[in-house]
């Protein structure tokens, strides 16, 4: 029986086998600008450097949600890929530069590229990587005519600034340690960093790729909504109990990073005495210097006060709310099998281990 897994891998392929002669012939330069072979060395070097993240290869949700959306409407398949090529290649420029920011020590069951190269190699091979999106979605409009073309780097734009924000909001509620936030505020964060990035955005694409009218782009950003936060959820809750199928040796990242989740919010409302201070405490430190035992009791405490279970009880609720949204307004999703395959992503997010 066909799982998304499978729908993944298959997706995955196709996307792939369109990114990579970009990064097997990255530089087009016009004679006059042409590099001396004595160079090449540093060429080669940058370029290893820039390839690292692509060729290890992620899960591929967001290419293949745009995809299966572009298909559900009509859409050719192949006249997607490109799209889906620089959305997936916009999702390794961002991790490699939100490793270097949350100074992650693995990304895809290896090494955060920082922690091979240093910070600002890396930070420089995201910003390769993010101009090879934008190469990328320029062959694009050469593709699919001037119109749809600039619809779809318009829709780039919009998602990423949101994400950037999103990002952005983080990083100082983090550095701030604040505590005067809730769900609400945890969601802000969510919206733009995993419901538009994640899930709405890469289907609105699809959607434009088809023809979609405003009604239709509104009703996906509805769907995505809740199932982007339950994404997020499932992410969240597997840091805390997971090892990401073996991809990720620490456990509780987010808590070593001092991230704000819905289970740490529900935390700090529920517990209470010297047990809270002593979450104050920890929470307080930088990443450097948090303990494994200081982490695991976090994450103990997660138990005891009902956090985890709270969590799981949202992230359910969430699913079900965007399969509601699904089978009642996503009626224009038609043609199978990606209808079904879209229906199967829901379950896929919420009953994920990696």
């Amino acid at each position: 029986m066909e799982t998304f897994v499978d729908v993944l891998a298959k997706k995955r392929q196709l996307v792939w086998q369109t990114i990579k002669p970009y990064l097997d012939h990255p530089l087009n330069l016009p004679r006059y600008m042409a590099i001396d072979p004595r160079y090449r060395d540093e060429v080669a070097f940058h370029w290893q450097m820039v390839r690292e993240y692509p060729q290890r290869q992620g899960k591929y949700v967001r290419p293949t949600l745009l995809l299966l959306t572009a298909e559900a409407m009509g859409f050719p398949l192949a006249k997607a890929l490109k799209t889906a090529a620089a959305m997936q290649v916009s999702e390794d420029w961002l991790l490699i530069h939100d490793d270097v920011e949350d100074d992650s020590l693995q990304r895809r069951g290896k090494p955060a590229l920082h922690r091979i190269y240093g910070r600002n190699l890396a930070f420089n091979a995201g910003d390769g990587l993010h101009f090879l999106m934008w190469a990328i979605l320029v062959d694009n409009v050469k593709f699919l005519g001037f119109k749809k073309g600039l619809a779809i780097m318009d829709e780039f734009v919009q998602m990423l600034t949101r994400t950037c924000l999103g990002q952005t909001v983080e990083i100082r509620w983090t550095e701030e340690n604040r505590w005067d936030l809730g769900d609400e505020d945890y969601f802000f964060i969510v919206d733009g960093k995993t419901v538009y990035y994640t899930i709405a955005g890469p289907m609105r694409l699809g959607a434009i790729l088809a023809g979609a009218n405003a009604a239709q782009l509104q009703a996906l950003y509805e769907f995505g909504r809740p199932l982007g936060r339950c994404f997020q959820i499932r992410d969240d809750l597997l840091d805390l109990t997971s090892d990401f199928a073996g991809l990720k040796k620490q456990q509780g990242n987010d808590i070593y990073e001092g991230k704000r989740t819905l289970m740490l919010f529900h935390l700090w409302r529920t517990i209470k005495g010297s047990e809270k201070k002593r979450l104050a405490a920890i929470m307080s430190k930088p990443r450097t210097e948090k303990t494994a035992a200081e982490v695991a009791w976090v994450i103990k405490m997660m138990e005891k006060w009902g956090s985890l279970e709270y969590g799981e009880q949202v992230a359910r609720r969430l699913a079900e709310e965007a399969r509601e949204i699904f089978r009642r307004k996503l009626g224009f999703l038609k043609k199978q099998p990606a209808r079904r395959h879209l229906e199967m992503a829901i379950d896929f997010i919420l009953e994920r281990k990696y």
